[in-house]
């Protein structure tokens, strides 16, 4: 072989030699956004400012508390999570925005906790999550279109429908006010659209006295819910629902006050949160009827409240424990469990499958099962309904046992459930 020759041969090996070393150096799968072997970033947009953040400001506080809890414990696989959090201001326009910064900009693994219906059929047509395989878990709405696994396939709903609530609503009203005249406030747009589906003579046969369509956001103007308070006075109402978000239940109990009009409340789950309501100087408020998936948040009995009250008190201290307490750290704790269940090597799609495969297994603090599966985005289907007592907490009667209801978004009928959750985890840490 000639000196030429033999030199070819030696660069050749030697780049053949470079190469393997380069190969044996990489990691066997490049990681996953927002991911890696000592953390997960999760985000969430939301109101945390304005009229419309009343209650809904208090999740990422109480999801927080539960991720901390977590991560003093040894995080998810050896992870630890962080949540970041951005104000929407309960824009659509400025949900879009703050969901692009947090993919784009933040690179967090997953959408976690979003809230409302017209901010999440946004964020779906504009981010396009679907199509990029972003998830999106446990999403704060009850809007039944959210359940089209085509339109939304990386989503996951939280809350039981609005056709379900109103149906289990309706039936509730028939059997307790029978023959009273009854009013309806609801959110004119897809979340008040799905209440009306609800109420329709094909769901839960209800007929009004008097309705109105409220804008979103209008409840904060001056003026507007003393205007919805007049005409539903002036009908006559003597049992009035409010379909919409706290804010308007806020500003439609405060405005019932000052203008003595006192029916027989029905407030809806969305909106039933009235800690900013002080009981003692606003009376209307006690004896209010609503409705809830989860134990009341004084329930002496719960070991689900029980635990979440102790979490919170540590990592949480200064925030008051309430309902949307609860239901911050309840999906914070099915978070949690998601990403276990989706293994140490964590990807998206893997996240997706593991909520697929057995999210309707997941111990969880709600009296109503969960209904994910490879067909199906629904989280709960069903409520108990219970009372505001003088504190301003809901409760199903004295000795907190709870009569709970189950429905379908169709026209499946109301029917009393039989389902027995599973056990508080030890330690409040999911296996």
């Amino acid at each position: 072989m000639s000196s030429k020759a033999r030199r070819t041969l030696l660069i050749v090996q030697a780049v053949i030699a470079a190469g393997a070393l380069s190969l044996s150096a990489l990691p066997a799968q490049a990681a996953e956004v927002g991911v890696t072997s000592s953390a997960i970033k999760l985000g969430i947009t939301l109101p945390m400012k304005g009229s419309a953040s009343y209650g809904y400001n208090q999740l990422p506080g109480a999801m927080k508390a539960y991720f901390d809890y977590v991560n003093a414990n040894g995080g998810v696989n050896g992870r630890k999570i962080t949540l970041v959090v951005k104000d929407d201001g309960y824009l659509p326009k400025q949900a879009i925005q703050n969901t692009q910064d947090l993919i784009g900009k933040d690179k967090v693994f997953a959408m976690v906790g979003a809230l409302g219906t017209a901010n999440n059929q946004a964020v779906a047509d504009a981010v396009n999550l679907g199509r990029r395989g972003i998830p999106s878990l446990f999403i704060n709405t009850g809007f039944s279109g959210f359940n089209d696994r085509k339109a939304y396939p990386t989503s996951s709903t939280l809350l039981p429908s609005y056709v379900m609530e109103a149906k289990l609503m309706s039936k509730y009203i028939k059997e307790t006010y029978a023959d009273k005249k009854v009013c309806l406030l609801y959110q004119d747009d897809d979340f008040g659209d799905d209440a009306l589906v609800g109420f329709d003579k094909d769901h839960g046969n209800l007929t009004f006295t008097s309705k109105i369509a409220y804008p979103s956001l209008s409840q904060g103007v001056a003026g507007v819910p003393d205007a919805w308070v007049g005409k539903f006075k002036a009908a006559g109402c003597e049992v009035q629902i409010v379909f919409g978000v706290s804010s308007a239940t806020l500003y439609t109990v405060l405005a019932a006050a000052k203008a003595q009009y006192a029916p027989k409340w029905i407030l809806g789950s969305v909106g039933a949160d009235i800690a900013s309501i002080n009981p003692a100087t606003t009376p209307y408020i006690i004896g209010a009827t609503s409705m809830s998936f989860m134990p009341s948040v004084v329930d002496p009995k719960d070991e689900y409240v029980a635990k979440f009250k102790e979490i919170h008190a540590v990592y949480n201290a200064k925030a008051k424990f309430n309902s949307w307490a609860l239901i911050g750290m309840n999906s914070a704790f099915l978070t949690v469990q998601a990403l276990k269940a989706a293994g140490k090597n964590l990807t998206r799609a893997g996240l997706l499958a593991a909520l697929d495969s057995g999210g309707a297994k997941f111990a969880n603090a709600g009296l109503v099962p969960l209904n994910y599966s490879k067909t199906s985005n629904v989280g709960y289907n069903g409520y108990w309904f219970g009372k505001f007592n003088t504190a301003g907490d809901l409760v199903p009667n004295d000795t907190f046992t709870y009569t709970v209801y189950t429905t379908d978004s169709g026209t499946g009928a109301v029917e009393k459930s039989t389902y027995s959750r599973p056990d508080m985890p030890a330690k409040g840490l999911p296996n």
